[in-house]
């Protein structure tokens, strides 16, 4: 059967955007392979090419949905697939002709050296990674991040200090926030791949380069710091043993750095080797040893060496006494206890951390860290309450401080008195050793066996203080290869076949060092819990700013989470932020809108399909379509302007121009219209603009002829209000030379736009506009402002096509004009578009200092005469506007009337603009 075969002379597949043709992610030097254009799309059993000659008109090359198709990582062992292209699908079979050079193909990308193929099916398979299950991949490593320093050291000294039933508010509040967290990274993480990076690539790609780099800086800066909190309080232990056993270097506080700083410094040396000696499973299992002889040492009946330190088992007076607050110390207040706890409720990131790792990423991080936060928050009540139900407050350690007498007992203070022990000389002087509130290391007292409490303690640090020093580095390190700031890539580079960020453990190393040497626990807990709170901030921010955004691109598989809760969530962080230390979260987030605002200038060329580009789009739609409520005022007039460029690099003086009057004003809108295939694709042209600062749209069509084109663009450019309203276009110069039937198009195209209700303007400068430099370009192209006439071809070669934006030549438009004068002819009432261009002219600062002189008078059947004024009155002007005459069709011949307006605007050194209004008031003379 013969099929049909339709050819109009207008190719529009060849204007399709162009994107470059690959193998496997890789550039071809070469273009597509013509003999593996052709391809059997199917189920992947089938890859033999064939040939045209195979096809009839009854079959077809699609594929079914293949994950391939979508993803953007490869399987060992063959090809990855690609759908067939829309050219494939629906071209001739029967028709020789090749696809347009930067059609979006597959066979290029899929096409390749056999024999390399071959070779690689030979080799041995790499070995799958394990995959982690949500109890091991996520609950435990979150559970082991959770329970920390603060947990062991601190816990019982804030249950003293805030009393049982504060500090249940205090760890509620924490798991409230860190749970909300949890819920909205949930959603984020199950939302797509969570690569490296943590919680920057979270935000990163949720809310864009803006608040994702900021966050990035200081959530790896947080790590770096709790690097040394864990650290100092690995020496803090490790001091009170060397005390016990009357082993001191120099003095407590000095004992704690130099330990500390050796300690961190063995935590590199294996970070940095690479050696994955910790093992998780052994570490809980440590820990859950020591909640064990912990919880059993409770129930025992304590002994008299552990009375005399304040511990007396279950008392009913006990807990009483310290279920209300006793505030001590200028840490002494809720949101003090609050600051130097919450960080021990952070590390629920860890199971999103490492979700390439895990089996089943949509399931394990919501089960294993919402589980994570539960038990961990029941430890930390449970231990509270236990804690403070078992040990007094004060107590001297000296076994002789019991009561002798009655007479004693009446001069006794504090609750040990009613157990028959006398701490009052201690507690009024407040020389107090032991007790919850003096003595860290309470949970050892207390516990069945001290040493399973130490061996938890040093689980617990240890393994976060690791952890910590090796997520910082790869946070920062995926920030830095992001580029998103100068002078840090230095520390992105990585080493080895893992991309090990060595520079990235040094930087790390040395900013907790400078923490160790603080070596006061209680000091720098409060500086991570603004860190963190800021980053939890901003990770409920991004839950509640995709969901609001109703992104198609948004579609999460954990349902459980609710955007006003995550708004509530980060509402409730910046609050506690500033209740705990206002001053740091002042600096906080000013480094926050520092770095805000430097990327906002920047604007980084990167593109991760975040919720503010969904936003965006959401407030430019709901605008536009608000503006069909509005009635048109002449007030608000503005020249909307579609400018005919062709490519806007070939003619950058008639873009400056119309710049001036348009940017940061109202639409300006580059077009060009070319016959078959164009090299440069859309993304090169706005690439151009972006570079020279145009605030302009590109839109370009395929046509049959050039008039065609540019009445496309006259009736379909816009969207509702946001349309045109002035027709903008150079002056053709070879009128003379050129044939008479481009002659009448050109004049036609100003006949179109006068129907549709268009203004128009013609600039013509002396030198000429075109600056078009011969390229590499295949096809045809018209020169649409000085040259419509006969197709100009450019040979090209089979080379591949770079979109890079092409150089920027300088105008005269983008020059200061001076003490110039802008004269203005106006020879007829259009409107008074040929007064209000000029104006707007003034009021940028490069024209700001022109005068505008008008003109008013004379014939416009006197066009040679008033050429002559011209020359006479502004040969020195910066800009000459005047009121171009219109030709009556069908009366005044095309080649007449080009006469008519070569003669007026010829031989004049400043540019002319040719302006006509529709005959619409464009101006106001008053204020109703």
């Amino acid at each position: 059967m013969e099929l049909p075969v339709v050819n109009d002379g207008v190719h529009l597949a060849a204007y399709r955007p162009r994107v470059p043709l690959s193998v496997n992610g890789k550039a071809t030097p070469g273009g597509f392979d013509e003999s593996r254009y052709y391809q059997c799309y199917g189920d992947g059993n089938s890859v033999a090419s064939r040939g045209s000659d195979a096809l009839t008109g009854y079959e077809t090359l699609d594929a079914p949905p293949n994950y391939d198709f979508y993803a953007n990582t490869e399987v060992w062992g063959r090809r990855r697939r690609f759908r067939p292209s829309l050219y494939q699908l629906h071209a001739n079979p029967e028709d020789d002709s090749k696809p347009p050079m930067y059609e979006e193909t597959t066979a290029g990308q899929v096409g390749g050296d056999s024999s390399e193929e071959d070779e690689d099916e030979d080799k041995e398979p790499p070995t799958e990674p394990t995959r982690f299950g949500w109890v091991q991949g996520v609950m435990i490593r979150c559970m082991l991040n959770i329970w920390g320093v603060i947990l062991y050291l601190r816990l019982p000294w804030i249950t003293a200090q805030a009393g049982i039933g504060l500090t249940w508010v205090i760890i509620l509040l924490s798991s409230c926030i860190t749970g909300i967290t949890g819920l909205s990274t949930s959603a984020i993480a199950t939302n797509g791949k969570v690569k490296g990076g943590g919680t920057y690539f979270l935000i990163s790609r949720s809310l864009g380069p803006e608040l994702g780099g900021s966050i990035g800086l200081i959530f790896a800066f947080a790590n770096a710091v709790a690097v040394a909190m864990h650290t100092v309080g690995f020496a803090e232990t490790v001091v009170d043993l060397m005390r016990e056993n009357e082993a001191v270097m120099v003095d407590r506080t000095n004992d704690i750095r130099i330990i500390g700083v050796i300690t961190v410094t063995c935590l590199l040396g294996i970070s940095m080797a690479g050696m994955a000696w910790e093992s998780k499973i052994l570490f809980f299992l440590v820990i859950m040893v020591s909640f064990a002889s912990y919880i059993v040492g409770t129930i025992i009946p304590s002994t008299p060496e552990k009375q005399s330190k304040g511990f007396f088992s279950y008392k009913a007076s006990i807990f009483a006494t310290n279920f209300v607050p006793g505030w001590r110390g200028k840490e002494g207040s809720f949101f003090g206890m609050f600051s130097i706890f919450f960080p021990s409720a952070t590390g629920i990131l860890a199971g999103a951390n490492i979700s390439g790792d895990l089996k089943n990423p949509t399931v394990a991080i919501p089960r294993g860290t919402l589980m994570a936060i539960f038990w961990t928050t029941i430890s930390y009540l449970i231990i509270s309450a236990t804690i403070g139900s078992c040990v007094v407050r004060d107590a001297s350690g000296n076994i002789n401080d019991t009561l002798s007498s009655a007479s004693s007992m009446e001069n006794c203070v504090g609750t040990a008195c009613q157990y028959g022990w006398d701490f009052s000389e201690c507690v009024k002087n407040g020389t107090c050793p032991y007790g919850i509130i003096n003595y860290y290391q309470s949970m050892s007292m207390v516990s069945a066996f001290a040493p399973l409490i130490t061996a938890g303690i040093f689980g617990a640090t240890l393994s976060s203080a690791l952890a910590c020093l090796v997520s910082a580095p790869k946070v920062f390190q995926c920030l830095c290869k992001d580029k998103l700031y100068p002078l840090i890539g230095f520390f992105g580079k990585g080493y080895g076949k893992n991309d090990e960020p060595l520079r990235g453990y040094l930087l790390t190393y040395i900013i907790a060092a400078c923490f160790i040497l603080i070596a006061e626990l209680n000091t720098i807990a409060p500086i991570i819990s603004n860190f963190f709170l800021c980053s939890y901030s901003l990770i409920n921010f991004s839950c509640f700013h995709a969901s609001i955004t109703n992104s198609p691109g948004w579609r999460p598989s954990f349902r459980f989470y609710s955007k006003w809760l995550s708004l509530l969530g980060a509402v409730c962080c910046v609050v506690i932020m500033f209740l705990l230390t206002w001053w740091a979260a002042l600096i906080a987030f000013g480094v926050v809108f520092f770095l805000l605002g430097y990327t906002l200038y920047k604007r980084p060329a990167v593109n991760w399909g975040s919720s503010v580009q969904a936003s965006s789009y959401n407030m430019a739609l709901n605008q536009c379509v608000g503006l069909n409520t509005v009635e048109d005022h002449v007030k608000n007039y503005r020249p909307q302007c579609l400018v005919l460029t062709g490519p806007p690099s070939s003619r950058p003086a008639l873009v400056d121009l119309i710049n001036c009057f348009t940017k940061g004003l109202s639409l300006m809108l580059c077009a060009n219209v070319v016959t078959v295939m164009q090299k440069a694709t859309s993304d090169s042209h706005v690439a151009w603009l972006n570079k020279r600062k145009i605030k302009s749209f590109y839109r370009g069509v395929v046509a049959s002829d050039v008039r065609s084109g540019v009445n496309m663009l006259l009736q379909g450019a816009g969207l509702g209000r946001i349309k045109p309203n002035v027709l903008m276009m150079g002056f053709k110069k070879d009128w003379r030379s050129d044939t008479p039937q481009a002659a009448h198009n050109y004049i036609g195209m100003l006949h179109d736009a006068f129907d549709l209700q268009y203004g128009v303007c013609v600039l013509r400068v002396r030198e000429g506009l075109d600056v078009t430099r011969p390229s590499q370009s295949h096809g045809e192209w018209f020169s649409l402002n000085q040259q419509i006439s006969t197709p100009t071809l450019i040979h090209s070669t089979l080379t591949s096509v770079s979109i890079d934006p092409e150089p920027q030549p300088n105008t005269v438009f983008q020059t200061k004009q001076g003490k110039k004068t802008i004269d203005v002819y106006w020879l007829s009432d259009d409107g008074g578009l040929t007064l209000l261009l000029p104006y707007l002219l003034t009021r940028r600062k490069r024209w700001g200092r022109c005068k505008v002189r008008v003109f008013v008078g004379g014939e416009s059947l006197r066009q040679i005469r008033l050429n002559e004024v011209l020359q006479d009155y502004s040969r020195e002007a910066a800009l000459i506007v005047i009121t171009m005459p219109v030709g009556r069709r069908g009366v005044c011949p095309s080649m007449l009337y080009l006469a008519w307006l070569d003669f007026l605007s010829r031989d004049l050194r400043p540019p002319v603009l040719l302006v006509r209004g529709n005959q619409e008031n464009v101006l106001t003379f008053y204020c109703q």
